[in-house]
């Protein structure tokens, strides 16, 4: 039906535009034809004739353009009806007031979540409360597919919560500003994404900033002497999504701009899953640096080598917390196969 549509369209575009071409043609006869008669009874020069031809061509140009051009102009008429729309039913959200700048405790309340365009009723989280607090290095494990990327997301603001709250330092992270709040936050997804651009601009976040604080983030992840061995050093072009580098490549470029300007908040998803043995060990130390300087990390890993690190343990399990303790305890009731008797087993592949 779309085709049939379509075709419809073609031809009645098509009839239009030949319509005016006859236009054209048939006025430029008669032009010429009357010219030609005239010139013959010598009321008018010949010149005269040519320049009549030429200005009626030249008026008539436009007309036969805006005709071929109609088409363009509706589908233009039709993406700006669109877009207002779009607009107007997502109306201008008020400037909040600026809060000082977080300390970097972290506070979920009965956190509910659900993808964003998903109905409620498919629920991801449930009823996750756990706080976080400087200076400490967080573990979030449990078993593919139970919540921990979804929590991580919600954390830091890129998923919003159903229902529950996210708090930094006790304002709901509704109340902060996604432009004041976010300097403070380092966030490194488990799908690690670059954008088009320089691996300095990558690393600052496409901010103007100075060099010494890039190399310094770089230094922090251990990805310095990396960078140099690049082409262009900094500056290299990554392309879009940085194919030009390998995936452990860009794991740690993540990571510096994680660790850039030295945020509170240091949130990590699967952060070592394309890393060697040497970029592991950068990982590890950079978020003992991190704890050291008094940020908040929080770190979801399958691997003993980053949460042997941990001063705490957070076990998900289909989307519910099941456990949350020191480091030591957790390991231990994991591995014993202690649960709470009003709490679910915990899956062995933790």
């Amino acid at each position: 039906q779309a085709l049939t549509f379509q075709a419809g369209a073609n031809d009645r575009g098509g009839a239009i535009i030949a319509c005016s071409r006859f236009v054209r043609m048939g006025l430029q006869v008669t032009i010429l034809a009357a010219g030609g008669y005239l010139a013959i009874q010598d009321q008018i020069t010949p010149g005269t004739m040519i320049a009549a031809s030429i200005i009626m061509g030249r008026a008539l140009a436009p007309v036969e353009m805006a005709v071929a051009q109609w088409r363009s102009f509706i589908a233009v008429r039709g993406a700006f009806n669109r877009i207002n729309e779009i607009v107007d039913g997502h109306p201008e959200v008020p400037e909040a007031m600026e809060l000082p700048a977080p300390l970097g405790k972290v506070s979920l309340k009965g956190v509910y979540i659900t993808a964003p365009e998903q109905p409620s009723s498919n629920l991801i989280i449930q009823n996750v409360s756990l706080d976080f607090t400087p200076g400490t290095i967080t573990g979030i494990v449990g078993p593919s597919g139970c919540g921990k990327s979804s929590l991580i997301r919600a954390i830091v603001g890129v998923w919003p919560v159903l229902r529950g709250s996210v708090r930094y330092d006790g304002a709901n992270i509704q109340n902060w500003s996604p432009e004041k709040l976010g300097p403070h936050i380092g966030y490194m997804p488990q799908g690690v994404e670059l954008f088009g651009g320089t691996v300095a601009q990558n690393i600052c976040r496409f901010t103007e900033s100075s060099s010494e604080e890039i190399i310094n983030a770089a230094k922090k992840a251990d990805v310095h002497d990396l960078i140099l061995q690049l082409p262009d050093g900094y500056d290299t072009n990554i392309g879009v999504g940085g194919h030009a580098l390998s995936g452990g490549q860009k794991q740690r470029i993540a990571l510096a701009r994680a660790l850039y300007m030295s945020p509170k908040v240091i949130i990590l998803d699967e952060p070592n899953s394309n890393l060697d043995a040497a970029g592991e060990k950068a990982l590890t130390d950079a978020i003992l640096e991190a704890k050291n300087s008094g940020a908040t990390v929080i770190v979801v890993s399958h691997r003993p080598s980053l949460i042997a690190n941990t001063d705490n343990i957070a076990v998900l399990h289909n989307g519910g917390l099941i456990k949350v303790g020191p480091r030591e305890q957790i390991l231990a009731e994991l591995a014993g196969g202690k649960t709470s008797s009003n709490k679910p087993p915990i899956p062995a592949n933790t």
